[in-house]
């Protein structure tokens, strides 16, 4: 008896590239065009597109009509080093996840340290009894103030001077359920800033701009697409604002407060002595960064005068 003949089923004459195969080929673009990290951009931009959280290839199907389309225009963007985070619209930081858009500062991973060490200090302030208060000035879309939020009972206020920025952030409280947290259109330079609080805040944090007038910056997600208000600090050494902020925590801040400010590796020596001049602040000193660089300013507010410890 001859074997059955079981049928064969027909093969579309044109099935296009599967999924592996797009995503290597995005990888190998975004390679030539220097992107720091070709291979996860590629598979997070194909994962957005799917309507997905995580995307593996492994166990992936066949992607759906239009993808490959609408797969090759986003990575184009991406060769162009438009920001991932504005084509996806959303970034990772700690615990939670931030709505992102052109026009307001792309949060970075560095910064979760700061924001880190504020959890800290309000889970001790916290645990002592205390029900904190945290100012986040220089707010942009809210990474600090929101995550201090998600990961503690804080009350906190988020400011920044632009209100795209201000009303980001206030968005993203509210994507995370945190009605304790306000986010209010404000100018750290302003001596009348936040003139209700005087005195009661228990942690301000702080990423203000920073950035030398005459240093652009060498990223091109950074120079072409973050706005020179949230990157350049003002001054002949970029110091302006900072210098801001540390009369903002010193008029603000409760004695026994503590001050967190991020600034430019370069800036760590200049920043403490900064702090030091200004009245009310000890245990001056400086912090690393995500990457272990010198760039977050730690001290705390006294009743009287300060000095480096």
């Amino acid at each position: 008896m001859r074997p059955r003949a079981w049928p064969v089923p027909p093969v579309p004459e044109d099935t296009g590239p599967g999924l592996t195969a797009m995503v290597t080929a995005a990888t190998q673009l975004l390679t030539q065009a220097g992107v720091p990290s070709p291979r996860h951009d590629a598979v997070a931009i194909a994962a957005h597109l799917l309507g997905l959280p995580t995307l593996s290839l492994v166990t992936a199907g066949p992607p759906p009509d239009g993808f490959a389309r609408s797969y090759a225009e986003a990575v184009d963007r991406r060769r162009r080093r438009e920001p991932l985070q504005h084509i996806v619209g959303s970034t990772a930081f700690r615990y939670v996840t931030l709505l992102v858009e052109p026009g307001v500062f792309v949060p970075r991973p560095e910064t979760e340290v700061l924001a880190g060490l504020a959890v800290d200090e309000v889970r001790a302030l916290a645990a002592g009894g205390l029900a904190p208060l945290v100012v986040d000035l220089c707010c942009g879309a809210g990474p600090i103030g929101v995550s201090v939020a998600v990961e503690t009972s804080a009350t906190v206020v988020m400011v920044d001077r632009s209100t795209q920025a201000v009303d980001l952030a206030a968005r993203n409280a509210r994507a995370c359920d945190r009605p304790q947290v306000s986010a209010v259109v404000g100018d750290v330079r302003d001596p009348q800033l936040l003139s209700e609080l005087t005195g009661r805040v228990d942690v301000l944090t702080a990423n203000p701009p920073y950035i030398p007038p005459d240093a652009e910056p060498v990223d091109p997600e950074v120079r072409d697409h973050d706005p020179d208000l949230a990157l350049y600090g003002g001054g002949v050494d970029g110091l302006d604002l900072p210098r801001a902020v540390l009369q903002a925590a010193a008029r603000l801040l409760r004695p026994g407060g503590l001050l967190l400010m991020e600034h430019a590796e370069v800036q760590a020596q200049a920043v403490r002595a900064d702090a030091a001049a200004t009245a009310g602040f000890i245990g001056i000193r400086t912090e690393p960064d995500l990457t272990g660089r010198p760039r977050l300013l730690v001290a705390r507010r006294t009743a009287g005068t300060g000095s480096a410890a």
